[in-house]
């Protein structure tokens, strides 16, 4: 009776078991640390099973690249963080830019 009633719950598990596909997830987002006089920038990415190199370009208000490097993302990891100080940056809207590969992303913040 055992055997049945374990049996009867695999197959009702499998059954109406769902298979969840998520989308693969790309952002970035940064933060304003004015009492650190810093700026902290997070690029989240599907992990790899590989090393791969992303570029990283900050955009000042006038649309000038400030910044622009190549970051290793180490296999396995999901995110990664450049940094960079307040002062000295034009205030306005800037930019930090991502691109994987072909897929650029993007977020915006200020700095007053």
């Amino acid at each position: 009776m055992k055997k049945i009633i374990l049996i009867s719950l695999f197959l009702l598990s499998t059954i109406f078991a769902e298979t969840i596909d998520e989308d693969t997830k790309y952002s970035a987002d940064c933060l304003i640390l004015e009492d650190e006089n810093s700026i902290v920038c997070k690029y989240i990415h599907e992990r790899s099973e590989e090393d791969k190199e992303i570029q990283v370009q900050w955009i000042d208000p006038d649309g000038d690249i400030s910044r622009d490097r190549v970051l290793l993302i180490p296999a396995g990891h999901g995110s990664i963080y450049d940094f960079r100080y307040i002062a000295g940056r034009l205030p306005g809207i800037w930019q930090f830019k991502v691109i994987d590969n072909k897929r650029e992303t993007v977020t915006t913040f200020e700095i007053k």
